[in-house]
């Protein structure tokens, strides 16, 4: 396999990876929740994946690697990269917050009607 094609496979890997954080992102910010076991799965299985890339990466001769389009390439996977890494942390933040938030007690409960009209008797 040249570099080339290792690289666009990556790329191709990257490009699933950021829509299923998207996704992940979409999911976080309208249920509130985290995200079911088959979504995690699915993104076991990208990472997984992920390994295979760079291990195909990593064993592609290096030839090819110094003209311009690999060069190209590699700055736009790296940019899909970072956006990977940015839309991830937002998620742990949201994941973390909804963690917080969930694991709250119920506040006290509302007083009865009676007890705030004789706090305004008092005080009227």
């Amino acid at each position: 396999m040249t570099p080339m094609e290792a690289l666009q496979q990556h790329q191709e890997l990257c490009n699933e990876l950021h829509e299923l954080t998207l996704e992940e992102n979409s999911f976080l910010q309208e249920h509130r929740r985290a995200p079911d076991s088959a979504f995690l799965d699915r993104k076991r299985k990208l990472i997984a994946r992920l390994d295979d890339t760079l291990a195909a990466l990593k064993g592609a001769s290096r030839e090819g690697t110094k003209s311009a389009d690999f060069k190209q390439a590699v700055e736009k996977t790296r940019s899909r990269i970072l956006q990977i890494l940015q839309l991830d942390k937002e998620n742990e933040q949201l994941l973390l917050r909804f963690s917080l938030t969930g694991n709250r007690t119920a506040s006290a409960p509302a007083p009865a009607p009676s007890v705030l009209q004789s706090i305004y008797k008092r005080h009227g």
